[in-house]
């Protein structure tokens, strides 16, 4: 007999069960590695196409899941671009969101004394072929990790707690349990930020700008940061 959702959810209990098992098992391999999961046995390039395929595969199960509800990927997300100049307004949005964004992460990584750590340099790509694929992994780390973290577990969390701040909370706590291998002080940092995500798919009832947003920080970021770090 199947355990029911609470009121509101968008799956099944035990469909987030699952969702969470398989994020647990990815960051502990992560954490045991000290490396984004995958890198120290495949390599750096390796590693990006398996976390990739690792998150368009829970993406394909958490729709499969909301199907069970009627629902769709697009309601998840809040719909499509209707055009041109709704995409330059949530490419706006994401920018204004990063400044905030990066404000607020900076007092708190520096209360927390966590910075750029080993593991952080050893994901970073050098070589063009990684940088290109590197590139990718950003954009479907902007598009699934947005629809995994606010748009299914956000939702699934506020029913459980029947509560909107209780979804926005536990899911960023999710988001930076999800990051072992980068260590518990940035985990914390991007549980914050995982919230701050949460607040504006909330904000905008839509995962544009925070997926844009997260392409920005991931990809375009990291390949600042390798620069300034190498």
């Amino acid at each position: 007999m199947e355990i029911e959702a609470p009121r509101g959810a968008v799956a099944p209990a035990w469909h987030t069960v699952v969702v969470l098992l398989a994020l647990v098992a990815l960051s502990l391999s992560g954490a045991r590695s000290g490396n984004l999961p995958f890198v120290r046995d495949f390599g750096r390039a390796g590693g990006y196409v398996l976390v990739m395929a690792f998150e368009w595969a829970i993406v394909a199960f958490i729709w499969y899941g909301v199907r069970r509800r009627g629902m769709r990927l697009r309601d998840l997300i809040g719909g499509l671009w209707p055009g041109p100049l709704s995409v330059l307004r949530d490419l706006g949005i994401a920018i204004g969101f990063l400044v905030v964004a990066q404000i607020v992460l900076g007092v708190v990584g520096y209360l927390l004394k966590a910075g750029a750590n080993q593991a952080i340099r050893n994901l970073l790509p050098r070589t063009p072929a990684e940088i290109a694929i590197f590139l990718a992994l950003a954009l479907t780390a902007g598009f699934c990790e947005e629809v995994t973290f606010r748009g299914y577990l956000q939702r699934q969390f506020a029913a459980l707690t029947r509560a909107t701040a209780g979804g926005i909370l536990l899911q960023g706590i999710a988001f930076g349990a999800a990051h072992g291998y980068q260590g518990w002080r940035l985990m914390l940092v991007i549980a914050v930020y995982g919230c701050l995500f949460g607040l504006l798919a909330r904000w905008r009832r839509s995962l544009r700008p925070g997926m844009l947003a997260h392409f920005l920080q991931d990809g375009i970021g990291g390949i600042a940061l390798r620069h300034l770090l190498h």
